[in-house]
């Protein structure tokens, strides 16, 4: 089923509610932890409206950012030679050769 934009953004903040009260931080420590203001951290959760940057703050204060890293996963390979050039792209950007 396909979900808009506002629906999506406010069951993230949902979740984002619920992992907090699971670690059993109020507001006001969650968003200490996070570095982010109260009212970010409380339009959050109640909206799911945040930048980019406060997103990814509090996905590392509630140590969920490996699932950051599979937001926009990478298309597959089509072909081996399309593989080995990202392999070669990905070592030259870490400074060091496949």
């Amino acid at each position: 089923m396909l979900e808009t934009p506002l629906e999506l953004t406010r069951q993230i903040g949902q979740r984002i509610r619920q992992r907090r009260a699971a670690f059993g931080w109020t507001q006001t420590d969650a968003a200490s932890r996070a570095g982010v203001a109260y009212r970010t951290w409380r339009r959050l959760e109640a909206e799911g409206k945040a930048s980019l940057e406060d997103m990814v703050k509090a996905a590392v204060a509630l140590r969920a950012e490996d699932a950051l890293s599979q937001l926009f996963p990478q298309p597959e390979a089509r072909s081996l030679d399309e593989l080995l050039a990202r392999q070669r792209s990905e070592a030259s950007r870490k400074g060091r050769r496949p």
